[in-house]
C-alpha cells in the first residue's frame, strides 16, 4: 500500500490517506486511537519535507520537534549524528544549501503505538542541492516520532538515495567506500 500525500508548497493529506495509515499501523494501539496521530504525522512530515527542500527553514522550524537525543543518518552516508543544531547561522547554511524543491510524500508504511509513531516514505523531489542544477533527489525515509507530554518529536531520521535497485556490485563498492560507477 502506498498513499502520496503533499504538492510543492501546500501539502495535503486526503481522507482515504489518513484512513491507510491508520490501517497500515500494524503495532496499532486500535485503529481509531492510531489514526489520527498517525496521519498528523504524515501530513506534517509532508509539509515540513517541502519547506526543507525549498530551503524554507524558518517554516521547517515551525513544523518540527526535535528530540534532545535525536539520530539522524544522512543520504550522503557517513555514521549517524546526534542531535540538531537549530542555530540562527545553520539555518541560514541549510536554506543556501537546498533550493527550490518540489516534493510529493508517498507513504508506504506506519507503525503505532501509544507513544511511538515510526513511518516509512519514499519523498520524491526535485531541487537544487549544493550548488548542483535542478534535479531528481528523492529518497528513501524512515522517520521514528516519540510522544514527549502532549507533543510528538522527532527521534530519527534515516534518508537514503537508493530509490531505484543497485547491482550487486554497486551495492558491494558503496559497502567497501568505493565509488559507484553510473
Amino acid at each position: 500500500m502506498s498513499e502520496q500525500v503533499g504538492n510543492n508548497e501546500t501539502p495535503i493529506v486526503t481522507r482515504r490517506a489518513a484512513l491507510a495509515a491508520a490501517a497500515a499501523a500494524s503495532l496499532s494501539i486500535g485503529p481509531v486511537a492510531a489514526a489520527e496521530p498517525v496521519a498528523q504525522l504524515v501530513a506534517r512530515a509532508a509539509e515540513k519535507n517541502a519547506a526543507f527542500m525549498r530551503g524554507d527553514m524558518q517554516r521547517w522550524s515551525e513544523l518540527v520537534r526535535i528530540a534532545a537525543d535525536f539520530t539522524l543518518m544522512q543520504p550522503f552516508g557517513g555514521p549517524a549524528s546526534r542531535g540538531f543544531d537549530k542555530s540562527p547561522a545553520r539555518m541560514a547554511e541549510l536554506a543556501r544549501y537546498f533550493r527550490n524543491g518540489k516534493t510529493n510524500l508517498e507513504l508506504v508504511q506506519s507503525y503505532a503505538s501509544e507513544d511511538i509513531v515510526v513511518l516509512v516514505m519514499m519523498e520524491r523531489q526535485t531541487a537544487e542541492v549544493g550548488g548542483l542544477p535542478e534535479q531528481e533527489w528523492s529518497l528513501r525515509v524512515t522517520e521514528v516520532y516519540r510522544k514527549a507530554g502532549s507533543e510528538w518529536e522527532l527521534a530519527h531520521r534515516h534518508a537514503d538515495p537508493l530509490v531505484r535497485r543497485v547491482k550487486l556490485e554497486q551495492a558491494a563498492a558503496l559497502a567497501r567506500g568505493l565509488p559507484v560507477n553510473e
